[in-house]
């Protein structure tokens, strides 16, 4: 029996999702809360209580959320077997005696490793790390350094394996494989303008990324090739595995970390203590990821239940507004969200109530998927709460304030809204290698 109106729950649960993460509760527990009391005051205490029960188990035994934990063991052995210094060294010895070279060998040995990453916090925390003090020596401004790098571990939600686009696979029901594929022509293209952009402001001010002196021969550039096979494996794998349809995307996560195992073995970078690390790193990582998931798949189940998901849909398509109005709105829903709240629980927040509506004007739920990961990664540099920008000034082992690394990366949102525009005038840019997947 409910004992109160879908209205008056939805207003109530919505002002207690907001209190809640006001005063800093976990974005996971504060989701699950306010569906658990949304379901118990609109539906009734049996269906919330029953609810409770059943989400937890039936979420995190989901096969589709399968390749999370897999994905994340996948990156977890690439960044043990040192693939990150040698990708790095790659595009040093090819970039780096260009004018603004280091930043732009940043963004693209970033771009290579998110293909065994799938997280943008490690890409830029690992990049920090390695990166930022080469930068420094050679005169570059720290804003450009902490921007860089911030923005170049988004390219790891784009580029497969990514996380992102599981998650907005299963809340849309969608198939994992042909978002994975769909993310590879924007993650390159972004990185391309991410390097051109720098190249720009480089030449414009060259008092910020000063010409570094370095000589490498030819030689020396194809030696540094040979660091990288194991990247070039693992993308070859998964990637290949999933476009030619040799096996599912939960599979390609099996096969991707397996591989990056034997990779990390034949490198002689795993001992006892090692592979203890790699695994509690994925296991408390994939601990963050399935609360804040099970929490927001409870609190869709309210929106679901108390017909609100309708109410709001039908309301919504009822203004006769042409489908780009739509696109506007659901772009600023997300910019807006993205400055306060982490990507994973902008998804589960928006998309039960927001997919139906775009998929019912006309919008190709692959194309939408890869629009939707790219504006919850904008989230992640814009204040105030821009999780990889914070993540930069922790991990750097150079003095950097919050001022700079967000001056820093201000010029990169400029050049990911270059990106979008483009995604939203050539959609084939998207979903033109999906198409061509098995089904």
């Amino acid at each position: 029996m409910p004992l109160l109106s879908p209205e008056t729950t939805g207003y109530l649960v919505v002002a207690l999702l907001l209190l809640s993460l006001s005063i800093g509760a976990h974005i996971g527990v504060a989701l699950g809360f306010a569906g658990f009391l949304g379901i118990y005051l609109s539906v009734g205490p049996d269906a919330a209580f029953a609810q409770l029960a059943a989400i937890p188990f039936g979420t995190t035994n989901s096969f589709s959320l399968a390749v999370i934990p897999l994905f994340i063991l996948m990156g977890s052995f690439a960044t043990v077997s040192g693939i990150t210094s040698e990708l790095f060294r790659m595009a040093y010895v090819w970039l780096g005696s260009l004018r603004g070279g280091l930043a732009m060998a940043t963004v693209m040995s970033s771009a290579a490793f998110g293909a065994a990453s799938g997280s943008t916090i490690v890409n830029a925390a690992v990049f920090t790390r390695m990166a930022m003090p080469e930068m420094a020596r050679f005169g570059y401004d720290v804003r450009l350094n902490a921007g860089c790098i911030a923005a170049a571990g988004t390219l790891a939600a784009l580029i497969p394996p990514s996380i992102l686009m599981v998650i907005y696979a299963v809340i849309t029901e969608q198939s994992i494989g042909k978002l994975l594929i769909a993310g590879v022509i924007p993650g390159i293209l972004t990185a391309i303008i991410y390097c051109g952009g720098i190249y720009i402001v480089a030449r414009v001010r060259p008092d910020i990324a000063p010409l570094a002196n370095l000589k490498f021969t030819w030689a020396d550039r194809f030696q540094s090739l040979r660091g990288v096979y194991g990247i070039m494996i693992l993308f070859a794998v998964v990637v290949g595995g999933i476009y030619g349809g040799y096996f599912p995307a939960t599979y390609a996560g099996a096969v991707g970390a397996f591989g990056a195992f034997v990779i990390a073995l034949v490198k002689g970078r795993i001992n006892r203590s090692s592979m203890i690390e790699v695994l509690k790193e994925a296991a408390v990582t994939t601990s963050v990821i399935f609360i804040i998931v099970v929490g927001g798949m409870l609190f869709a189940r309210f929106l679901t239940y108390s017909g609100l998901v309708t109410t709001i849909s039908s309301a919504m398509l009822g203004l006769g507004s042409g489908k780009y109005t739509y696109l506007f709105g659901f772009i600023l829903l997300f910019l807006v969200l993205g400055c306060f709240i982490e990507p994973i629980a902008i998804m589960v927040m928006t998309l039960p109530i927001m997919f139906p509506v775009m998929k019912e004007a006309g919008f190709d739920p692959i194309w939408l998927g890869v629009v939707s990961v790219k504006l919850a990664e904008i989230g992640v540099l814009t204040p105030p709460v821009g999780l990889n920008v914070f993540v930069v000034k922790s991990s750097s082992p150079i003095p950097v304030t919050l001022g700079q690394a967000f001056a820093g990366v201000t010029p990169f949102i400029v050049l990911d809204f270059l990106s979008l525009g483009l995604y939203v005038a050539f959609p084939e840019m998207i979903t033109w290698l999906p198409n061509l997947t098995a089904p």
